[in-house]
């Protein structure tokens, strides 16, 4: 028999929350700091998964590696002053996450955002209550697709890996699932870009919106 699902463990940009339009205004606000003008919102939000790096060589394109180098603090800078201006749940998250805590389902986050990022996000949401454990990409020296962020998480909320689901919208959460031995949901509905092949991840599951996780669990 299957083990029952105790504990599902979430990406956070593009599975939780949707900081994509904080994420676009602190690279518009880059752009003007060089002269350059807005780039338009569906040109950047593919890549928000993907961490400062690739928001920054989107925002930039063609630009040389030591540029890279100095235009990403200045991003982060950007990025830090609005970081919970336009984000919140996507649409149903926040029902999916009163919904596992009436059905005693434990929670946490397990991101690659650094630690000076995703705690302040965290507080000013208010998230902290519904996800007593925060794993960030400076937690360990490892991040994911490693699977030891997971394993840790698991720990710390005193469940097994094998009860264990964890849901994200980028190839590394699936890969750090299985990696973890830990049951895995691909988010679709998130910053995936259009040559990505969710199939091909070979998820456990994979949902459109997020509202369908509830579906899967007890």
């Amino acid at each position: 028999m299957t083990q029952a699902i105790e504990a599902v463990l979430f990406d956070l940009d593009g599975t939780l929350l949707d900081t994509a339009p904080d994420f676009l205004a602190a690279a518009n606000a880059t752009r003007a700091e060089f002269g350059l003008p807005e780039m338009d919102f569906d040109d950047l939000r593919p890549v928000v998964s993907r961490g400062a790096r690739y928001m920054v060589q989107a925002a930039f394109p063609g630009i040389s590696e030591a540029e890279l180098e100095a235009r990403i603090p200045v991003y982060l800078g950007h990025y830090r002053a609005r970081i919970a201006d336009q984000t919140d749940y996507f649409a149903g998250m926040d029902e999916v996450v009163e919904q596992l805590a009436a059905r005693g389902i434990k929670m946490a986050i397990v991101t690659n955002k650094p630690t000076w990022l995703a705690e302040p996000l965290i507080a000013e949401l208010g998230l902290d209550v519904r996800f007593p454990v925060l794993v960030c990409g400076d937690t360990l020296a490892v991040r994911k697709p490693d699977p030891a962020p997971f394993l840790l998480a698991a720990e710390r909320l005193n469940v097994t890996a094998s009860a264990c689901l964890v849901v994200g919208d980028d190839l590394r959460d699936i890969d750090g699932a299985k990696n973890a031995g830990m049951r895995s949901m691909a988010a679709a509905y998130g910053y995936i870009q259009a040559h990505d092949p969710v199939a091909a991840w070979a998820a456990d599951w994979t949902i459109e919106t997020p509202l369908e996780l509830l579906d899967h669990l007890p």
